[in-house]
């Protein structure tokens, strides 16, 4: 026995030390994303069934400087939906309804346009049933309190997107729908149901239905941003969110949560299959989600996740099945996702953590042009790989090119590690595998023509002459078309004037800049508005009669005052913009892209001439330079200084 000891001390202490090594790890990576003074998040780490790691960073209260504890509960969003998934198969095993059922079997009112519309489609979002959330009059109604019933008239009488099981795509009104039936076929309230046959039994005692208005013990208040500040995050009825994302819990009682789901105190293995194993559509193509949670992999391990958002609160669980390891984050600020923190903090408690582009091999030019083309993704996204010099880089179209770096010769990672392209072949045509915080996306190589390959067409003066005039995107943000000579141009307000290139009669790009305008006409075939698609969004600019600011004029600066500009700015975790000078001129640069010159405009404000993009230096009490505001898209982004 004594000659064992040693041994036995060895493995105590390695793995005290890979536990204090993994904590600080942890730790600062966590510090990096949440300061102390500022929102927050909660943090844990099971593994074997047992807390192995469990913190608070930030404030719960920003008003009150009160800090983030453990404990705190929080409106957990879509996680509410693996809740009512479970629910449903639990009404299932006792006989009481079938997945398989169409759903007019228990409302028997409601208009399925002539499909079969299915529990089983509710489930797994194929029900082609339009998402309330994404209406345009949604937006009116967040402070409305609704019934159930009422919350379905919102959305039935919407065409539907698709016939069901044709499609993937993300729809509430499918859970609202859901939480409805429970209450049918029970004959109790949704509310009820979970918190007697869920909440109760497995002694979830920090977690409720969420109700705005409610006194519920240790809520952390929830926030968003204006700009630099923090404000109190808009009000919204939870009544609005309900089966689909009005549940409140704190990390304590989501990890009992997974450990009732793992060890079935609530269900069968053979019903929580179903929940977890993905799904098949009509023409049989695998899809990773299934009922409430989504399959995937975090660095070729099985994960199962979910994440979910409410004003003012985003959040992220993540069960890895081979390591028996959960992670969990909460915050209350909905302007920080946990997505990326959960599969960093999963991935290094695994013993897999994400490659930096310091990892990156070399490949030759001929390795890197095997996977240089277009890439059709679901919802028809095109991604464009490009090579340039020595360097890959990828563009979704509307976007900007980034970078991507070889970990082996089929496998790309962007800085930061967290999105991954596997490329591949298949019947010799070109695929791509691409994976983003653990949720993973196919893309067939099709042919097409990157941004800055397209070939522009001649269109006739009077075609172009019908696009002439003002648009509005925003208020006091103008797009103004113009004809020079045979050449058509659109200027912003406040910015230089962009030449477009017709694609076809309607559809122009931008060859500066990831950008594509096309026109919109009403019945009469008159020009009525003009769509943007930049960054990745849509935006609808309608034409009216109003004056369009002069352009910007720059101005000059002295040196020492460019100087105190210089540094880094962390717009997200991985995501920095480091502004340098150059003799005289200032330039950012964020992660993965190319350098800008700004122009400034004052002391402290700076524009772009080549995108639509400003920038504005923001200074603490002692005059000293704090953060960066970049405004683009419409959106205020607060990038913190770092170095």
């Amino acid at each position: 026995m004594k000659s064992l000891l040693p041994i036995i001390s060895f493995l105590f202490v390695c793995y005290f030390g890979h536990s204090q090594n993994l904590e600080t790890q942890i730790n600062n990576y966590i510090n990096s994303v949440y300061k102390p003074n500022e929102s927050g998040a909660t943090v844990l780490v099971g593994k074997g069934g047992k807390t192995i790691y469990r913190k608070a960073f930030g404030l719960s209260n920003l008003e009150l400087e009160t800090k983030m504890k453990p404990e705190n509960v929080f409106e957990i969003g879509s996680i509410t939906k693996q809740f009512t998934a479970i629910a449903i198969l639990m009404l299932e095993e006792q006989g009481k309804l079938k997945v398989t059922d169409n759903i007019t079997k228990y409302i028997s009112d409601y208009p399925t346009q002539g499909a079969t519309i299915t529990i089983h489609n509710l489930l797994n979002h194929t029900s082609g049933i339009k998402d309330y959330t994404s209406m345009e009059n949604f937006i009116k109604l967040v402070r409305t309190d609704m019934s159930p019933t009422e919350l379905i008239d919102v959305f039935k009488n919407e065409p539907m997107d698709f016939r069901p099981g044709e499609r993937f795509l993300y729809s509430n009104s499918g859970y609202v729908l859901l939480g409805h039936i429970i209450e049918i076929v029970s004959g109790q309230s949704y509310e009820g149901f979970i918190e007697k046959y869920i909440f109760d039994k497995i002694e979830m005692s920090s977690s409720t239905y969420g109700k705005t208005k409610q006194i519920i013990k240790n809520r952390a208040s929830g926030y968003q941003q204006n700009g630099n500040d923090y404000v109190n995050s808009e009000y919204l009825s939870l009544t609005l969110a309900y089966a689909a994302g009005a549940l409140m819990s704190n990390i304590d009682d989501l990890y009992k949560w997974q450990k009732a789901l793992n060890t079935n105190q609530l269900i069968t293995r053979k019903s929580y299959e179903k929940a977890i194993n993905g799904s098949t559509l009509n023409n049989g193509e695998h899809i990773t989600y299934g009922y409430g949670l989504d399959t995937n992999n975090i660095q070729g391990s099985k994960s199962i996740s979910h994440n979910g958002s409410t004003l003012g609160y985003a959040t992220m669980g993540i069960y890895m099945p081979e390591e028996d390891v959960f992670v969990s984050v909460l915050t209350n600020c909905d302007c920080k996702s946990p997505d990326a923190i959960a599969n960093k903090i999963a991935a290094l408690v695994i013993g897999k953590p994400f490659p930096n582009k310091e990892d990156a091999i070399v490949l030759n030019e001929n390795q890197l042009k095997k996977w240089v083309g277009a890439y059709e993704f679901e919802g028809s996204i095109i991604r464009h790989i490009t090579l340039k010099g020595k360097q890959l880089f990828s563009q979704k179209e509307g976007s900007t090119n980034v970078e991507i770096y070889p970990m082996t010769a089929s496998n790309f990672i962007f800085d930061g590690g967290t999105t991954v392209y596997d490329f591949y072949t298949e019947n010799e045509k070109r695929m791509v595998k691409m994976t983003s915080n653990g949720i993973s996306a196919m893309g067939k190589g099709i042919d097409k023509a990157s941004p800055s390959e397209k070939k522009e067409i001649s269109l006739p003066l009077d075609v172009l002459k019908q696009y002439v005039g003002k648009y509005e995107l925003a208020p006091d943000f103008i797009i103004e078309v113009t004809i020079d000579g045979t050449q058509i141009f659109a200027q912003a307000t406040g910015q230089g004037r962009f030449e477009l290139f017709a694609e076809d009669k309607t559809n122009f790009f931008v060859k500066v800049v990831a950008a594509k305008v096309r026109f919109n006409k009403d019945a009469s075939s008159k020009v009525e508005s003009l769509t943007l698609f930049q960054g990745g969004q849509e935006m609808l600019a309608k034409k009216i009669d109003k004056a369009v600011p002069s352009e910007r004029k720059e101005i000059s600066l002295p040196l020492d005052v460019l100087k105190q500009y210089v540094g880094k700015y962390e717009l997200a975790p991985d995501f920095i913009i480091e502004i340098t000078i150059d003799d005289t001129q200032i330039f950012a640069q964020a992660t993965g892209q190319g350098q800008f010159e700004l122009f400034a405009e004052d002391k402290a404000n700076f524009f772009v001439k080549v995108v639509a993009a400003k920038v504005r230096f923001n200074k603490d009490a002692s005059n000293k330079v704090e953060s960066l505001t970049l405004f683009q898209d419409g959106q205020e982004m607060l990038a913190k200084k770092i170095e």
